[in-house]
């Protein structure tokens, strides 16, 4: 099947307004006072994440966090020290991984949110509150 040179060139029309339209990775780097990865995007906005939600990154050194390469398109991150990559449109989508990770990281969510309530009680009641 060999494809015309139109639709080449449709496609490309189409991925160069969609490139434009779409934020990227401009800068990236490890926030050691935060603990947390801060990527600046093409639009302005900064998202900053902790390491520990991303699969590949969880449980790194600060030393192999900080080093951050960005892919040519703006659209991953990649750790060269930890062969970790991630997607920034799904990182925008609150995606940090495989879908075995996320549906580890989600049972997770609700014994952290019961332990932070029940020290939020113990601090209350420390307090006569």
């Amino acid at each position: 099947m060999e494809i015309s040179d139109a639709a080449i060139e449709q496609a490309e029309h189409s991925m160069s307004e969609r490139m434009a339209s779409t934020p990227r990775a401009v800068a990236a780097r490890y926030d050691r006072r935060v603990a947390r990865i801060m990527v600046t995007l093409s639009n302005g906005l900064e998202l900053a994440f902790p390491p520990h939600l991303a699969e590949g990154l969880a449980g790194a050194k600060p030393a192999d966090l900080a080093i951050i390469e960005i892919t040519p398109a703006g659209l991953g991150l990649h750790w060269p020290q930890l062969d970790a990559d991630l997607y920034l449109p799904s990182l925008l989508e609150g995606i940090f991984g495989s879908p075995g990770w996320m549906a580890a990281l989600r049972a997770k969510q609700p014994l952290a949110r019961a332990l932070r309530a029940g020290e939020g009680g113990a601090r209350r009641a420390a307090v006569g509150g």
